[in-house]
């Protein structure tokens, strides 16, 4: 299983191995990490599953949707990296990828 290093608001690094066909916010879940919300349930509805993306990674993944885009608009937290962790499916491409929790809204 690829691996995913979760960087927590109070910036504890957690390593968390995922399950392919995941989404990052479902990796996270899975892993107790309660402080990414996901109140959408991964619909691409809301912003509470907000993360900031490890710059080496950004080329790796998807364009952003333009409702990704809209709902980022909405955060005080955005930044370059920042991405819906629901919209970002993970895989063994992405092993060893590293996304901070963004601060919460």
């Amino acid at each position: 299983m690829p691996k995913l290093i979760v960087v927590t608001r109070e910036g504890e690094e957690r390593e968390i191995m995922g399950e392919t066909g995941l989404s990052v916010m479902e990796v996270i879940r899975d892993a107790g990490i309660d402080e990414l919300l996901a109140l959408c349930g991964g619909c691409c509805s809301c912003a509470t599953c907000h993360v900031h993306v490890d710059p080496a990674f950004a080329g790796e993944l998807p364009k952003m949707s333009e409702d990704e885009n809209d709902l980022l608009e909405s955060t005080s937290d955005r930044d370059a990296t920042s991405r819906l962790s629901c919209q970002i499916a993970f895989g063994p491409a992405l092993d060893g990828l590293k996304v901070k929790i963004a601060a919460e809204d």
